[in-house]
């Protein structure tokens, strides 16, 4: 059994509505039915008082959630080859390739990295829950790039401390749809989830702060080459405020990057869009570099890597649209 502890506050404008509502929408995995058999139980608290279902929720409130879960399975190590860019005896640096969930969770207990890491070696940090050891940040299921992995609970505090003080650098690089109006910008936001689909984030009014720097690289007919800095470090960020501004990532299903952005073109150019959607299947995004302090060392580190073979192709064929339309 794994005790799940979560804390949430009730944001300062946040209408009147009934706890079991405002829980099962601020809650990913858990449904309203479940949300009301725990706070019959006794299991969420309101100012530290028990309460029931119909309690209406009031702004600063401090809600505190027991989630008691029970281990379907296993986490069996997987030989599954690794692209280990570095590794000493208290972290890894590692280029997950996309389409790898990072660690196991319903519908994905095999085959993630957490399985493969299980693997390659045994001592990795356990801060968090059972199923996610080692795993200091994550990186969207079909986003390839680079994420640090702990193998002592020491490091693993320390580096989740530089990524809550902001100081780990991250720059990605995305395909978006469409020519941005600057060459540069951030885009600020707050973000939650979605009341009507759990599993995707939307901006809203209230929320967590997002903060997203962004800077266009090369612009090609129908999409652009953008680099992006985060600040933060929220759910679906990139992808959330990239499609808020207009410009959703290219082959981003969940957020536009898919097909509703064909509207409108012209013969030529939704064929060649086509073209470009069958190239890349998934969202053109990059964790490209990773730069930190060691929690052991001191040392400073940055990280670099190339653009994965299927974004390669991608841009590619940008160019020679590029070159075609000048011609």
């Amino acid at each position: 059994m794994e005790e799940r502890q979560i804390q949430i506050s009730v944001p300062e404008h946040k209408k009147k509505e009934r706890l079991d509502t405002f829980l099962a929408r601020e809650i990913a995995d858990v449904s309203r039915s479940q949300i009301q058999k725990y706070i019959k139980e006794g299991w969420v608290t309101v100012d530290g008082k028990s309460v029931k279902s119909n309690h209406r929720v009031q702004p600063f409130e401090k809600i505190q959630i027991s989630i008691i879960q029970s281990a379907p399975h296993e986490i069996v190590p997987e030989a599954i080859p690794l692209d280990i860019v570095y590794e000493d005896d208290y972290l890894l640096v590692v280029n997950k390739k996309a389409g790898m969930v990072v660690h196991p969770a319903f519908g994905h207990f095999t085959g993630t990295l957490v399985n493969a890491l299980l693997a390659h070696c045994r001592n990795l940090s356990d801060v968090n829950t059972p199923y996610r050891p080692g795993i200091v940040h994550r990186l969207d299921k079909d986003t390839s790039g680079l994420l640090i992995v702990a193998k002592n609970d020491e490091v693993h505090r320390k580096l989740a401390e530089q990524f809550k003080e902001k100081s780990v650098s991250r720059c990605y690089v995305a395909v978006v749809w469409g020519k941005l109006p600057r060459r540069s910008g951030t885009v600020e936001t707050f973000l939650k989830r979605s009341e009507k689909d759990r599993r995707k984030i939307r901006v809203a009014f209230e929320g967590k702060s997002a903060v997203t720097h962004f800077e266009v690289v090369e612009a090609f007919p129908l999409a652009s080459l953008v680099h992006l800095r985060l600040e933060t470090g929220r759910t679906h960020q990139i992808r959330v405020h990239l499609a808020h501004i207009g410009h959703p990532v290219f082959g981003d299903q969940t957020y536009g990057g898919r097909g509703c952005q064909l509207g409108g073109l012209n013969r030529a150019s939704a064929a060649l869009a086509v073209e470009l959607l069958e190239m890349m299947p998934r969202q053109a995004l990059h964790a490209k570099t990773l730069g930190f302090i060691h929690p052991k060392t001191g040392k400073a580190h940055l990280f670099d890597t190339e653009l994965p073979l299927d974004m390669k192709n991608l841009l590619n064929r940008l160019h020679i649209a590029k070159q075609e339309e000048k011609a």
